[in-house]
């Protein structure tokens, strides 16, 4: 049997229909502010939140969140996730998918600029943006709280205005999938603690250099002043070694404090 449709009920049907037309996917390289929106495959996502080791106590940014599939596989884990995203139909499709994923109570999304967003409590960022956004975030993300994990999909932090190939900032690890459609490469950095400078140790002194989170300078006591070497951060961890004996030690509020070889050692920021 069939029905006439009032013509209300038309009208009201063309006045949803962009509402509609609007939980359909975006169209892949759809126009932005800053970058075209491509989604990151689902394997590298996977891949992305494994290598920051992502657990429920995290708080995860998204930094350009697109349809929202790395906040919502994140919060599947447990994870308060939260993506920022400038176009407004990418932000509206990502909170239907999170909602139609079950995760909306743990998974959201701001519409505003990725540049303005407060990072400060966050523990883990992830993005897929372009060589020179990354560079501009680049001084944000290394001031963010020592130990928070920092993951790009295919670019790295590398570069500066004037040279693009200069090194920067060095990822601490890197995975390529194969197989894997498209944009398949993950980069991890850890953002390492602030160490530069003069450090107070029994019987003598510790000066060092920070390149990110490589480290160079000496070590001075009473058997002799040596350069130290293989010096490195991951987050608030130092390692280093220094005439034959290896130091590794967790700084934190301006001391260090760990072993030589095996004995306890610590120092203290020279004031």
């Amino acid at each position: 049997m069939s029905r006439l449709i009032p013509s209300v009920v038309i009208a009201a049907v063309l006045v949803l229909a962009p509402a509609a037309a609007g939980a359909q996917p975006p169209p892949f390289g759809q126009d932005g502010k800053d970058v075209e929106w491509v989604p990151t495959p689902d394997e590298l996502v996977d891949t992305m939140l494994e290598m920051a080791e992502v657990i429920a106590e995290d708080r995860l940014v998204d930094l350009g969140s697109g349809d929202g599939r790395t906040v919502i596989a994140a919060a599947r884990l447990g994870t308060a996730a939260i993506g920022v995203e400038y176009e407004e139909n990418l932000v509206g499709y990502a909170r239907r998918r999170a909602a139609d994923a079950g995760v909306a109570d743990r998974a959201s999304f701001v519409h505003g600029d990725l540049f303005e967003f407060d990072l400060s409590q966050a523990t883990v960022v992830t993005m897929f943006l372009l060589p020179d956004l990354n560079r501009r975030l680049r001084p944000v993300l290394y001031d963010l709280a020592p130990g928070t994990r920092i993951v790009s999909n295919t670019w790295d932090l590398s570069g500066t205005e004037d040279d693009p190939d200069a090194p920067g900032w060095v990822p601490d690890r890197t995975i390529v999938l194969d197989p894997c459609p498209t944009w398949c490469t993950a980069h991890l950095w850890i953002v390492p603690a602030k160490v530069a400078g003069r450090w107070m140790v029994d019987g003598g002194e510790l000066r060092l250099e920070q390149d990110w989170q490589m480290v160079t300078g000496r070590l001075r006591t009473g058997s002799g002043d040596v350069e130290i070497r293989d010096g490195r951060l991951n987050g608030t961890i130092l390692t280093f070694s220094a005439n034959g004996t290896n130091y590794h030690a967790e700084v934190r509020d301006g001391r260090m404090a760990g072993t030589a070889g095996s004995t306890a050692w610590s120092a203290t920021r020279a004031p």
